[in-house]
């Protein structure tokens, strides 16, 4: 039941309850009433169950004043709409009146949203996207727990804290996901009960209510720890993902300080299995005969996807070794490294550094073009890039190496974080790493940045900026062979 009504007395001041914390409609019909009643946003204090009013003067008892004459049905734009129903989710007691003095000045100023430097347009914003996140950390950390039930059957049940109202946003994503399950969500704030059928709701909850563990943990960790990549962590990246405060209702989450000390040994584990595939083979003593056994290389998956290898290019003996990360589409049609697009502002850049391209030997550290194909609007298909793995650059890594000891470059130039792993064996931060020397084992110096295909999907300032950091480093590299020369 609503504390307020249309078509009675004028109150000085009005004290809006809401039924629901999280109903949009129900104060969407609350703003349309007041919106027509002339009423401004300074008179109104907005409530929720469980809260308080926001002023202390405002009377609930009193009601809003029928609406003038000729008042015009309130506008609001699409993009004002679309927000709100994610921020008032939001935990903020203040969003209630936020978004009606948005509605408010949405009436006297209808393109008010395009305005980025508003602050209520910015607020409200903040709101959404945080809501957002919050129904995503949901839906990805929520865990169930199987309870036997007396008849025979299993109930799955999760606990868990969000931190915004956003169970029953979440609940048709739970309903297609286990459709065929029984289960409930448990939350402080209430509790969702699906029994295959029927969707009902439940009062809050407590932690102990949910069961602390099953069975089937000890093989869901299983899993979790053969699925984990040591190559590709990144602990800082990892923790933005996947905060501490959930950890405590996910099983995996004990396996990950583990995990994360035992990277660097299951990293060096996976180069190492890598050139086991070539345990007893002697390394081809020409880069002719590199080309014709990569072309039959199906050591890896790419090597097994039908396209052809693409074999560097470039001096036998030239002081300068440029990696890039793999062939691309262009690439792998011409048989050549470095002729897409990527390669032309490659090449432009090398000239403007002063290096000729031409006493360069161009590669990649992956021979084969890893793609997938996508079916395009009005038909065809385009076979779009995708990074390889590190295991897939840990075995390909066996013929850059090749190619390196018969040119026997004074300087290597790796693009990209790929073409820096194939350098190193491990996995590192391009922009960390980049603009100065590294010594690799034979005594080769190893100089990283990004790769041009990065360059290219960046746009205006961003573009401008990384571009210029490239130059940079292009320039350095040019000074670093002018001093072997």
């Amino acid at each position: 039941m609503t504390a307020l009504l249309c078509g009675m007395h004028a109150p000085d001041a009005l004290g809006v309850t809401l039924t629901a914390s999280d109903d949009f409609a129900e104060w969407r019909d609350h703003a349309r009433c007041l919106i027509q009643a002339d009423v401004p946003p300074d008179r109104i204090a907005w409530s929720e169950p469980g809260g308080t009013s926001g002023s202390l003067f405002a009377r609930s008892d009193r009601q809003v004043p029928g609406p003038l004459a000729d008042a015009p049905q309130p506008r609001a734009a699409r993009a004002f709409v679309q927000l709100a129903q994610s921020a008032i989710l939001h935990s903020d007691p203040e969003r209630f009146a936020l978004l009606y003095r948005l509605l408010w000045r949405l009436q006297r100023k209808p393109k008010l949203m395009e305005d980025a430097a508003d602050r209520d347009v910015r607020r409200i914003d903040e709101l959404a996207r945080t809501v957002r996140r919050d129904i995503h950390k949901m839906r990805a950390f929520v865990r169930f727990r199987v309870v036997d039930e007396p008849d025979g059957g299993e109930h799955y049940v999760a606990w868990f804290e969000p931190e915004h109202h956003i169970l029953r946003a979440n609940a048709r994503f739970f309903v297609n996901r286990f459709t065929n399950m029984a289960w409930s969500i448990l939350t402080p704030a209430g509790s969702l009960h699906w029994n295959g059928q029927i969707l009902s709701e439940g009062p809050p909850a407590q932690r102990g209510d949910a069961p602390a563990s099953d069975a089937a943990e000890d093989l869901w960790r299983t899993y979790y720890a053969s699925i984990f990549n040591p190559a590709r962590l990144k602990v800082g990246a990892m923790l933005k993902e996947m905060p501490r405060k959930y950890w405590k209702n996910m099983p995996e989450a004990a396996l990950i300080p583990q995990l994360i000390a035992g990277a660097q040994a299951r990293e060096a584990t996976m180069v190492d299995a890598g050139s086991d595939l070539f345990l007893g083979e002697e390394r081809p003593t020409s880069l002719a005969a590199i080309g014709e056994a990569i072309r039959v290389c199906r050591r890896c998956e790419i090597g097994c996807n039908g396209t052809d290898a693409v074999m560097g290019e470039g001096p036998r003996e030239a002081a300068l070794m440029i990696v890039g990360e793999q062939p691309g589409d262009v690439e792998e049609q011409q048989g050549r490294p470095f002729v897409g697009p990527a390669g032309r502002l490659l090449r432009a850049h090398l000239e403007d550094a002063g290096i000729d391209d031409k006493t360069a030997y161009v590669t990649n550290v992956v021979k084969h073009f890893k793609f997938v194909s996508k079916v395009m609007r009005g038909g065809g298909k385009r076979r779009l890039h995708q990074s390889p793995t590190a295991k897939e650059i840990d075995i390909c890594r066996w013929w850059v190496d090749a190619e390196r000891a018969i040119v026997k470059p004074r300087l290597v130039l790796a693009l990209g974080a790929s073409a820096a792993r194939g350098m190193l064996g491990k996995t590192v931060s391009v922009q960390k790493e980049r603009s100065r020397p590294h010594k690799l084992e034979d005594g080769t110096e190893l100089w990283i940045t990004t790769h041009p295909s990065y360059l290219l999907r960046l746009q205006d300032d961003a573009r401008a900026s990384e571009e210029q950091r490239f130059a940079e480093d292009l320039r350095a590299v040019a000074a670093r062979l002018a001093e072997f020369a």
